[in-house]
């Protein structure tokens, strides 16, 4: 019956409501569906870093970018040497060992020619 109600084939009347919040210890306001329509927005854009390009960057400045991304290859076996994904939360992580934002470390990677500027697009300017 939950499931009928789920998926709206079934209409769920106030006091069944009040009885299913009962029966899950929430209140009726967690059954309810959310008031706000849910806005599109535009997928991220994948981080791809040019291992080519970040072998030609001196190792003092791409060192730790360098071993992450090893690390990275390592885990997935991936060893194909040119091209490494990684999610913006790697970024975030990247950023934190450069001591600077993710904004800043992208764009940084960008001057590299690590980056490609399309991907910086999608990265807040304050992360």
């Amino acid at each position: 019956m939950v499931g009928s109600y789920e998926r709206g084939d079934r209409a769920v009347t106030v006091q069944r409501l009040s009885e299913l919040a009962d029966f899950y210890g929430v209140p009726v306001s967690a059954l309810m569906p959310d008031s706000e329509v849910p806005v599109a927005t535009e997928a991220p854009a994948k981080l791809i870093i040019d291992l080519e390009a970040l072998a030609q960057v001196s190792a003092e400045r791409a060192g730790p970018l360098a071993r992450y991304a090893a690390t990275i290859q390592s885990q997935r076996g991936d060893y194909n040497g040119k091209v490494l994904s990684i999610r913006q939360e790697d970024l975030r992580t990247l950023a934190v060992i450069y001591d600077t934002s993710a904004g800043q470390l992208a764009d940084e990677l960008v001057g590299w020619g690590v980056l490609d500027p399309a991907a910086r697009r999608g990265i807040p300017d304050n992360q």
